[in-house]
């Protein structure tokens, strides 16, 4: 029988190993853990266990020590310098991670701590896997100056390098002040937990000195502010372990690396499932609002998806999802917030996310109900012609499987944006009472037949006669599939089987782009 190892081994000093490790372990100070959870915080290696399967981490450099001297940090060397890094798995696949331990001078960033990151972003790159970063941090290690910031440089220069190639996810659960905050923004997706995490450039005190203006660290950078009117934080949640259960739920959905294919999932709801429901959930008056996550849940498999960004830009939905197990992303305006019109904000949101999607092979559909782009001075002074045409790029630019579908009405510029055929579609769909053209009956029959109608002895009953003259010539739902605009129109029962039938038939899709170094989007 074999020996077990123990602290008495000759010649081996095992007992001096164990007590190292337990120091990285339990920290330098034991209060620091009490002040934590007073806080309602969890420790650094708490949030590791949560995020990652049990007993899966495997910790690098747990053992590294700083070597800055000056303003007494000669004295205080802890071991892991503020931050745990390693991997694990994730449903069984493999996850890097790194957290701020806040209890070693609060999250703090210094020259080892960020070599720490370095190279465990280095290790996720080189091994085609996600990165998690959970962050708790003070900024930059004050003592240590320009290396501290030096090292901000590095983790911004790799996030940018891991952009497309790998999923980059920040979870924000304590502070995340000045450069530090870049990281998370150049990063995929952003979680917030409420209450404990606030992200911001200039803090509380100094906008009071600059401005005059007092705010709390929350009401400037905390989560319901980024996740609703910054746009900065895709997700906000209650409480630590929702947010991380919600992370393991993301990660479950995306694929290791943009070289593989998403997860795909056993499906239990049949792909040939008809939802008769949906000819009751879209009324058939145009100017009516509905909630568009309605049709979501009736033609995702089992009515499950992510939504992302939910709170932010309302009148677009962006959400994760399975249709017969193959993962997509799907994109639909939201009639029930600001009549589903595209502005500024959702343009923008739904130009990141079809980016984010065409970077990991993730199908997109488009469900479309749009009465055009908001109007309004608002608008055009900021910059809705440059940055609405960023959805436009990401559209024009992706190569993955595209599908698109009409549910109402689709006018203007907005039409040809929501991924119509004419920029690219694979395949376009509508329903029958569709109405797809430069801009509804009522409006277009009072432009073109302005002088017909203002002549004539009943101006209001002509104005009915040509809008509906109008309507019938140009507006009607087969107008569009009579030029080949169209691919089908087909029944909204049956919207979930050719959605599966279409995908199922793109999975092999291959197009390319014209060579070049990258493209020059709109900013």
């Amino acid at each position: 029988m074999e020996s077990t190892p123990t602290s008495e081994h000759p010649g081996v000093p095992l007992q001096e190993l164990e007590h190292r490790r337990r120091q990285a372990h339990d920290g330098p100070d034991p209060a620091a853990t009490k002040r934590q959870h007073a806080k309602g915080k969890l420790t650094a290696r708490e949030r590791i266990a949560l995020l990652l399967d049990k007993d899966s981490f495997s910790e690098v450099e747990a053992l590294r020590r700083h070597r800055a001297t000056g303003f007494g940090l000669e004295d205080k060397r802890p071991y892991t310098d503020g931050v745990v890094t390693g991997w694990g798995t994730v449903e069984g696949r493999t996850v890097f991670v790194y957290a701020h331990d806040f209890r070693i001078f609060g999250g703090a960033l210094g020259e080892a701590h960020a070599a720490k990151i370095h190279k465990v972003m280095d290790m996720a790159l080189a091994a085609g896997a996600p990165l998690v970063s959970l962050n708790d941090g003070a900024g930059a290690r004050i003592q240590e100056g320009v290396t501290a910031l030096a090292g901000y440089g590095g983790i911004f220069r790799r996030n940018t390098q891991a952009s497309g190639v790998i999923p980059q996810i920040s979870v924000m659960l304590g502070p995340c002040a000045g450069g530090a905050a870049y990281s998370p923004a150049l990063s995929d997706f952003v979680f917030m937990v409420r209450g404990t995490s606030q992200m911001f450039i200039t803090g509380p005190e100094v906008v009071q000195a600059v401005t005059g203006e007092e705010i709390t660290h929350d009401a400037l950078g905390g989560a319901d502010v980024h996740a609703t009117t910054s746009g900065v934080a895709h997700f906000a949640y209650d409480d630590e372990e929702t947010c991380l259960a919600e992370v393991r739920y993301l990660l479950s959905l995306l694929p290791a690396n943009n070289r593989e294919m998403p997860p795909r999932a056993a499906a239990a709801d049949p792909p040939e499932r008809e939802s008769p429901a949906l000819l009751d959930l879209v009324p058939a008056d145009g100017s009516r609002a509905y909630d568009v996550r309605a049709v979501l849940e009736e033609i995702t498999d089992e009515g499950e998806y992510m939504e992302v960004h939910a709170a932010w830009a309302p009148n677009l939905v962006c959400a994760l999802a399975r249709m017969d197990g193959h993962v997509v992303g799907v994109l639909a305006n939201q009639p029930a917030a600001l009549a589903g019109v595209l502005d500024i904000e959702a343009s923008e949101k739904g130009a990141r996310f079809v980016q984010f999607c065409d970077s990991f092979s993730i199908p997109l559909i488009t469900l479309v109900d749009v009465p055009g782009f908001l109007p309004g001075t608002g608008q055009e002074h900021g910059g809705i012609i440059r940055r609405g045409a960023k959805l436009l790029y990401a559209y024009c630019n992706a190569t993955v499987p595209r599908i698109s579908v009409v549910l109402r009405k689709a006018y203007g510029g907005a039409y040809i944006v929501m991924d119509s055929r004419s920029i690219g579609a694979d395949l376009a769909f509508a329903w029958p009472a569709n109405e797809i053209a430069v801009m509804g009956a009522e409006g277009a029959a009072g432009i073109v037949f302005r002088r017909e109608i203002a002549a004539a002895d009943d101006p209001e009953a002509t104005r009915r006669r040509k809008i509906q003259e109008y309507r019938s010539e140009l507006v009607h739902p087969y107008f569009a599939a009579e030029r080949g605009l169209l691919d089908d129109v087909i029944d909204p029962r049956t919207t979930r089987p050719v959605l599966c039938r279409a995908l199922a038939m793109l999975t092999a899709k291959d197009a390319d782009l014209p060579r070049r170094k990258h493209g020059n989007p709109p900013q």
